[in-house]
Formats: structure tokens, sequence, C-alpha cells
């Protein structure tokens, strides 16, 4: 067998944007993620900054040719031509310019002058520091980064002004030899980090509470699953992310429904009825289901946004994603092929998320069975360790087939009777002999393959975030059509999420035998138990747990992404294996 391609060699970029000088100084694995892999996410802090800087964004004003006299056209003894004495004032905002000599390119918020100098200003959110320079590092590296560009360009620019608008205090800075020579060096260096590898995250560091990376970064988590020393006090990883995500899915299922768009909300109509509404900004995703239709507006306005519109069948069989153009990170979709062509290592992750799934169906029979059986949950338990240690993915393969026989042979112990009134008997509301699908033949088989269809689009819209090629997997075998990563990432969340779901929707009431519909051999859910099943499975993923690994509570649709971006750090190499989802 020939080895697989190696993949080209990526193109060093031409020119380093001035911003990335700030963010260089500040922290470099910040430049790296932002710059190389185009990640970004927005916090209060970067919110309310782009707010501040909404007049200095517009762009006005006209910033002339510099006025300088030619040097050739004088004759020697010839006295300097004299200045115009009317100069205009320059006062030009939002202007970009570049300087290949220096590597730079900027568009810089101010520039002020009178056509023979000019200052630049930068415009920042905060206010000054306490310090003899008056400003801060970042803020000065990239403000002579400015100075640089337009120096380049001709003009004179003795100096620069960062406006911290919090205070709206002018902090002037003296564009100085030792300030030039800090600037070209950090330019040097930052241009180098662009061929990799990424930099380690901070240690201990109170910058990474503030920085809206932190929950793609992961610093905390990286650094103690790469053996550094961890983060915060006694060891403590910090939960640098919001423990739940504000944003929600909007699911239409009303058949011959329309999504539109009005103003910045997304509105879901039938026969101009309004069903439900959803603000932009509050959106993670849209879901259709069936014959529902969205307008182009609607359309245009999620992409834009970056929220991703999925598609379903009627009965919830999961058909497409839209979503706007692919992430900028191409370095992690190259290791994510690396790995895929090397058999040892797709086998090292496939054993991962196998033997994560045995034991948490473990996890869950010994928790919900009304008489876990102990054969069983040592069965069980055996065969996680035999995934772990699997020599080949036929042998992986079999284990896991072993291990679902087993636990879906005991799943019927988790339903509960339903309680019965004046003294009779308890009664099964469902029966459940093992699992069937393409299509399932009974209700509780179509309540697992519904919330599996959910699962795997929620996981594919997390794999795309992130940057990975969702259909290119480790376990799960290439195949059209078929989201292979995202179904590999769901095995050890089936039971912990879905199987979970089902359980509570059976043995709470929230599902009864009269809310499906028989079609042949298939069984389907009604439109109106599928909103109150789908609202249940909202719940869980927006329930809290305690993360096994890292201690802190957060709900299971933040740890979907914290798995996601854990698997990227394995494949670059940062940490030593993926580790799995465990729950106590």
């Amino acid at each position: 067998m020939t080895a697989p391609p190696q993949p080209p060699a990526l193109d060093l970029p031409d020119l380093a944007p001035a911003r990335m000088v700030n963010e260089y100084v500040y922290c470099p694995r910040l430049a790296y993620l932002e710059w190389v892999q185009g990640d970004w996410a927005d916090n209060a802090d970067t919110a309310e900054g782009r707010f501040r800087h909404r007049v200095v964004d517009q762009e006005t004003g006209d910033l002339p040719v510099p006025q300088t006299p030619a040097a050739d056209s004088a004759l020697p003894g010839d006295e300097a031509p004299s200045q115009p004495q009317d100069i205009p004032a320059i006062h030009a905002r939002s202007v970009w310019l570049s300087a290949p000599e220096e590597w730079l390119t900027a568009r810089i918020d101010l520039i002020e002058g009178d056509g023979l100098t000019v200052t630049p200003v930068d415009y920042k959110r905060g206010s000054p520091p306490d310090l003899p320079e008056g400003a801060w590092e970042t803020d000065r590296a990239q403000l002579c980064a400015q100075g640089l560009i337009l120096r380049a360009n001709g003009y004179t620019c003795p100096g620069g002004v960062v406006y911290y608008a919090e205070t709206k205090t002018r902090v002037p800075v003296v564009f100085d030899d030792d300030l030039v020579a800090r600037t070209r060096q950090i330019v040097q260096q930052l241009r180098r980090l662009a061929v990799g590898p990424i930099p380690p995250p901070l240690i201990s560091s109170p910058k990474c509470v503030r920085c809206s990376l932190a929950p793609i970064c992961l610093p905390d988590e990286t650094n103690l699953l790469a053996d550094r020393q961890p983060a915060g006090e006694e060891g403590e990883v910090r939960r640098l992310m919001p423990a739940r995500d504000d944003a929600l899915p909007l699911y239409v299922q009303a058949q011959g429904a329309r999504v539109g768009k009005s103003g910045e909300v997304f509105e879901a109509r039938l026969n101009n009825a309004l069903l439900a509404q959803s603000r932009l900004f509050e959106t993670s995703h849209i879901a259709l289901f069936g014959h529902v239709q969205i307008t182009t507006q609607a359309l245009s306005a999620a992409l834009d946004a970056g929220i991703p519109v999925a598609w379903f069948s009627t009965g919830g069989w999961f058909k497409g994603l839209a979503h706007g153009a692919a992430h900028k990170n191409v370095l992690l979709r190259i290791e994510q092929y690396r790995a895929a062509f090397d058999s040892a290592r797709s086998l090292a992750l496939a054993r991962a998320f196998v033997a994560a799934k045995v034991r948490n169906c473990r996890t869950l029979l010994m928790r919900n069975h009304s008489d876990p059986p102990g054969e069983t949950i040592d069965a069980l338990a055996q065969l996680a360790r035999e995934a772990q240690a699997a020599g080949a993915m036929p042998q992986l393969l079999s284990l896991e087939g072993q291990a679902a026989r087993l636990y879906f042979g005991a799943f019927s112990g988790m339903l509960k009777p339903r309680p019965a009134a004046g003294g009779q008997p308890a009664e099964w509301r469902f029966d459940f002999n093992g699992r069937n699908r393409r299509p399932p033949r009974d209700p509780v088989n179509a309540l697992l393959s519904y919330a599996y269809a959910l699962l795997v689009k929620d996981i594919t819209i997390l794999a795309q975030i992130v940057g990975f090629d969702p259909h290119l997997g480790f376990y799960h075998q290439p195949r059209y059509g078929r989201p292979s990563l995202a179904l590999d990432v769901m095995e050890e969340f089936r039971p912990l999420i879905a199987d979970s779901v089902v359980l509570t929707a059976v043995n709470t009431g929230i599902v009864a035998p009269d809310d499906f519909i028989q079609r042949g051999p298939a069984v389907a859910l009604k439109d109106a138990a599928r909103k109150r099943f789908i609202r249940a499975y909202e719940n869980r993923l927006d329930s809290l747990v305690i993360h096994p690994l890292f201690g802190y509570r957060i709900s299971y649709r933040r740890i979907l992404e914290v798995q996601l971006r854990l698997l990227g750090r394995a494949l670059s190499g940062e940490i030593q294996e993926y580790p799995g989802f465990l729950t106590r």
C-alpha cells in the first residue's frame, strides 16, 4: 500500500495586519488562533469595543498624497522651495494602507495632519494604564506599526495617539528608535509564528479570563492534558466559557410553513399566522422539517451571521446543511485528513470513542435500571477494556456490536411502568424488545432514531464551526452524504444525551402510546408529540453537569464543543491522546 501524498506547505502570508501585532504582544497563541486558524468569538468586551468603534469604522475624509519636494528637480545653489502656506487639515477615518517593505497592512482608525506631517489615532475601548509610557505595550506596538506603514507611503509620521474611549483620554506616543526596533522585531516574530506550530497556552495568566477566545483556546484544559502546570489556585481548572450557550436553535416543523426575516428577527409563519420567532443574535441554527420553506432574505441573513440551516425529512431523517464559507482553519483539516489516512491513528481515536460509549452505556444502566443485571454490567466493563486495547478495526466493530446487544437487551429495565389510579396495577406504556431501525418498528425505537438524528445534526454543526470536515471520520468510514466524524464523536454521547432523553420522555409521560402513528411496519411521532420531545431534547443539552476531567459545571451543549476542540488538540499533537467523555 502506497503512502498517502503529503499536503502542500502553506504559503507565508505576505503582510501581517497591524492589529495582529497587538494580539501577538498580548498572547502569541491568540494571534495564531485569529490570524492563522481564522478563529473568532465575541464576548461582552469585544461587543462593546465594536460599538465604541462604530464611528471610526466609517470611511470619511480625504488623505492627500504626501507633499514632499522633488529632490532631483532642484539645481545646486537653488534655495529650497517654500512650502505652501494654505495647507488643508487632514481628518480621514478608516484608511486602509499597506507597506510591503515592512510586511504590514492596516486599516487605520483616524489620520490627522496638515499634509506634511500625519498622526495616526488608534481607538481603544478601555482606559489608559498607570504606566510611565501612558499606554499599554500592545497598543503602542500596534500604533507604531501604523506609523511605519504611513512612513513607507511617504508621509512624515513622528508619532501617534492612542485614544482610550472609556476615559476619553488621548495618549501621545513618540515613534522613537527603540519602539520602532521593537515593533519590527515583533513583526518578524509574528511572521515566523504563521508557519507553526501553535504556541502553547499561557499558564496561570489573568489575561485568559477576559479573552474572548478562551472557549476556543481552552488554556487550562490543554495545559492539564499536556501535563503542564494547571492554571488557577491549587491546580484548579478555571471555567473560562459560559456554562450555557445563550443562542438556541429555531425548529420549524409545521408543514407548509415559511421562515422569513423581519428586521433582525426570524419569523416562522403558516398562512400568515405567526408560529415562532427568534432574534438573529439569539439563534444558533435553524432546523426545518419536511415541507417547510425559507426565504432568500432569511437564508442570506443566516449565512451572513454564521447561522447554519439544517433540513430534515418529515419523520426526522437528517438530510443536509447550509452554511456560510468554510472555516479558515485549513491546518486542522490537513491534520484530520492525515490521521484519517493513518490506520494506527484512526484506530487509536476509534478505540477512545467506542470505549467511552460502552462505559457510558454501563453507567446509564446502573443509574436507571430497576434491577441492574450484574452479568451485563460486568460484561460491559470487560468489553470497554477490550475496546480500549483492540488491535484492529474489525475487532473493535465486533466488540461494539456485542456491547450494543447487551445494552439494548437490558434497556427495557430502564422503562418505568405508568402508575394506575384507583388501586389498579401499574401498566407498561411501551414494549421494547431490542434495537431496530430503517424504519423503526415500535415507539421506543422511533424515539431513539429521532434523538440520534437531532444529536448528529448538532455535532455536525459544531464540527463545522470548529473547523473540521464533518464527513471524514476515523471509526465510521467515509460514505457519500454521511457525516462520519459527527457519528464518531456522537458515540460517547448516545447514552448520555439521546438515550437519556428517550427515557425521560417515556418515564415522565412527555410522550404516550397514542402520540405515534403506524405506517405499515414503520412507527413515527405525531407533530404535537415531536414538539414536546424536541423541547425535552433541548432541555437535556442545556442541563449542567460536572465535567469529570476539569471539575467545573457546564452544559452538555458546551461539552460537545469542548470535546471537538480537544479532538483538534489531539490531532495537532498539543495533547497526547483524545480524552473520551465519561460521566461519573
